[in-house]
């Protein structure tokens, strides 16, 4: 059974920082493109950021770039997200899941969801 748990979530001041952990059992993650997702209450699920598993190319969404890294340690089987300049309209609850083939497949197409982990921004 494929299965992603996230990990590192939790409660931090603006300007803080967090790294988020996303560890997959049952396959290797190498073989699929990760995403990182969040939600907000009220409002959709969107994608965040995302490496690809061909060329380990990434993708932020205009929000995240500059402030979060997606990084992926394949001895650990697990991917990163290190949050760092975080604000409080980052505050959510924060998901990886996987595609077969690529990161530019829609948020629904992503499977494999984990549990999800809160991120709290507030001072």
């Amino acid at each position: 059974q494929l299965q992603l748990v996230e990990s590192g979530g939790g409660l931090v001041q603006p300007g803080g920082s967090l790294r988020l952990s996303c560890a997959a059992s049952g396959f290797t993650l190498d073989y699929y493109a990760i995403g990182w997702f969040r939600q907000a209450p009220g409002k959709e699920r969107e994608k965040i950021s995302c490496m690809n598993n061909n060329d380990g190319s990434t993708y932020y969404t205009d929000s995240v770039k500059g402030r979060f890294t997606i990084s992926r340690d394949a001895a650990k089987n697990t991917v990163y997200l290190q949050m760092n300049s975080l604000k409080p309209e980052d505050t959510a609850v924060y998901y990886c899941a996987a595609h077969a083939s690529s990161c530019t497949r829609p948020v629904g197409k992503f499977a494999s969801w984990g549990q999800g982990t809160q991120v709290t921004v507030s001072s």
